[in-house]
C-alpha cells in the first residue's frame, strides 16, 4: 500500500488558467491541507485572459437555462466581483445593454429577456429614450439591460488566485508542458518536458487548448477536438462614445454569440473600448474552426464539410467578412502546423498584420453604425487578437456548454465557454474540486480536513 510520502502531491492540476487556478483555490479551501500542484505550459498564466474581452464578467443571459454555464454564471458573477473587492483588484459592475436595431430583432430580444428572468437575473426592458439614458450615442428600437454584468482586471484575478494557492502550501509551476501521463491503480504520474515526474492521487485536466491532448495522454478518448481560435478585435479611438458594455441581439440561426460581424463594445477597467470579435482564424493548428473567416480554411476537411451543410449560415458569414475586408483571409494551416512554436507565432502575427493592413474596415464600420451612428472608419484601429479554446464534436458542431468528464482518478475539463470564463470561475472550480475529491475518497483517501474532523 502506498504511503503519503510516495506522492508528490494529492491532486495534480494540468493547466494554470482561470479554471485550473480556481480549482486549485477551491481544493485548498474545501480540504485544507490538501497538497495541490498546478503545471502550466505558458510562462505567464495571465496570457490566458490577455487581450480584448478577457476581463468581462458575463451574466450568462445568452446561455440556455439548463446549461451549466447559465447556472454557474448567475451566481458566479457576483462572487467574482466580491473576490475582486476583497483582493483590491480593479473592477466595475457597469451593466450591459443588448440592443435591437431593427424591428425584426424584437422577438429575439424579448426571448432573451424571458431567458434572463428564468436565470434569476435583473433584466430591464428599455425603449429608445431609456437606451439614451444609459448610452446617449447608441441607437436602437429597444433593448434589455442586465445590471449584473461587469468588467475587471483579469490578470489581477489570476495573480490573486495564484497567491492564494501558494499561500495555502500548494505549488504553481509555469513553463511546465506535460508530455506524458501514466495512470495506475494507485493514482497518476505526469512527466514534463524537462523530465520532471509528478505523482498524485488524482488528476484534473484543465489544459484549455491542450485538454484533448492531455486526455489522450491519460488514455481517455475525449470525444471532441479542442481548437485554438484567434478572435479579431478593434479598439475604438473615441472611448467616450460608449459608457459600458453594449451587444447587438444575436443573429438568428447562430448557435453561439460570436458568429456575428460585431459582437459588442466593451469598456475595460482602464477605459479602453474594444469592438468585436469581428471574426476569427485558426491559431497554429490545422484544425476546423467554426467561426467566420476561420471556417473557410476548414472546408477542406471532411468534418468541416459536414458542418458546412448543417451550418450554412457560418459559411455565408465567413465569406462575406473576407470579401468585405473585415477579416483577413485565413493563412494556409498545413505548413504552419509543422513549424516550431516560436516561428509559428511569428508567422501568425505577420499574417494577421498583413491581413489587417489590407482591410478597409468598411464592413466593420457599417455594422457598428447600426448601434453607434456617430462612428467612422477612422475611429477604429486594430487591437491585439485574443486566443481562446473551442471544443468541437465529432460531427463538427461547436460545444456550447461546459464539458466535464470523469475517468479513473481523473476529471477532464474539455470545454469552458470563453465568454463566461470569469463569471463562472469560482463556482465551476468548486464543482471540479468536489468531483476530484469524491474520486480520491472513493479510492480510499481521506483529505486532511476530513481526517481532522472538519467538513469538506
Amino acid at each position: 500500500m502506498r504511503t503519503h510520502a510516495d506522492y508528490d502531491c494529492d491532486v495534480l492540476v494540468i493547466g494554470g488558467g482561470i479554471v485550473g487556478l480556481s480549482t486549485a483555490y477551491a481544493l485548498t479551501r474545501a480540504a485544507p491541507g490538501t497538497r495541490v500542484t498546478v503545471l502550466e505550459e505558458a510562462r505567464n498564466p495571465c496570457d490566458h485572459l490577455a487581450g480584448p474581452g478577457g476581463g468581462l464578467i458575463h451574466s450568462g443571459v445568452h446561455h440556455r437555462r439548463s446549461s451549466l454555464t447559465a447556472r454557474f454564471a448567475a451566481r458566479g458573477g457576483g462572487e467574482m466581483t466580491d473576490f475582486c473587492a476583497r483582493h483590491g483588484i480593479a473592477h466595475a459592475v457597469s451593466g450591459k445593454l443588448i440592443v435591437a436595431t431593427d424591428r425584426s430583432e424584437l422577438p429575439r430580444l424579448h426571448a432573451l429577456a424571458q431567458r434572463g428572468r428564468e436565470h434569476g437575473l435583473p433584466v430591464c426592458e428599455l425603449g429608445p429614450a431609456q437606451i439614451a439614458e444609459y448610452e446617449p450615442r447608441v441607437r436602437g428600437q429597444a433593448a434589455i439591460r442586465v445590471s449584473t454584468t461587469g468588467v475587471c482586471d483579469a490578470a489581477g484575478v489570476l495573480a490573486a488566485l495564484t497567491r492564494e494557492v501558494t499561500a495555502a502550501g500548494s505549488v504553481v509551476r509555469c513553463a511546465a508542458r506535460v508530455t506524458a501521463v501514466d495512470r495506475r491503480p494507485w493514482g497518476v504520474a505526469a512527466r514534463t518536458a524537462d523530465g520532471t515526474v509528478v505523482r498524485a492521487r488524482a488528476l484534473v485536466n484543465a489544459a484549455g487548448p491542450g485538454s484533448d491532448r492531455v486526455a489522450r495522454l491519460a488514455g481517455d478518448e475525449p470525444g471532441v477536438r479542442v481548437v485554438p481560435v484567434r478572435d479579431i478585435y478593434y479598439e475604438l479611438r473615441r472611448p467616450e462614445l460608449v459608457s459600458a458594455v453594449v451587444h447587438p441581439v444575436p443573429a438568428a440561426g447562430h448557435p453561439f454569440l460570436g458568429a456575428q460581424l460585431i459582437r459588442g463594445l466593451v469598456r475595460s477597467v482602464d477605459g479602453t473600448v474594444h469592438v468585436g470579435p469581428v471574426g476569427a482564424s485558426p491559431s497554429g493548428r490545422a484544425e476546423p474552426v467554426l467561426h467566420p473567416g476561420g471556417l473557410l480554411s476548414a472546408l477542406a476537411r471532411p468534418v468541416s464539410r459536414r458542418t458546412a451543410r448543417r451550418q450554412e449560415a457560418y459559411v455565408q458569414d465567413g465569406a462575406r467578412l473576407v470579401r468585405a475586408g473585415a477579416v483577413p483571409p485565413p493563412e494556409l494551416t498545413g505548413p504552419v502546423a509543422r513549424t516550431a512554436p516560436g516561428e509559428r507565432a511569428g508567422r501568425a502575427g505577420r499574417s494577421e498584420q498583413a491581413g489587417r493592413a489590407g482591410a478597409t474596415g468598411a464592413a466593420v464600420t457599417a455594422a457598428l453604425r447600426r448601434l453607434l451612428p456617430e462612428v467612422t472608419e477612422d475611429d477604429l484601429r486594430p487591437a491585439p487578437a485574443r486566443v481562446r479554446a473551442q471544443a468541437v464534436h465529432g460531427d463538427g458542431t461547436p460545444v456550447e456548454d461546459f464539458l466535464i468528464r470523469e475517468a479513473p482518478h481523473t476529471v477532464h475539463v474539455l470545454h469552458t465557454p470563453a465568454d463566461a470564463a470569469l463569471a463562472t470561475a469560482l463556482p465551476v472550480g468548486r464543482e471540479i474540486a468536489r468531483r476530484v475529491l469524491a474520486l480520491a475518497s472513493g479510492a480510499g483517501w481521506r483529505p486532511p480536513a476530513v481526517e481532522s474532523g472538519h467538513c469538506v
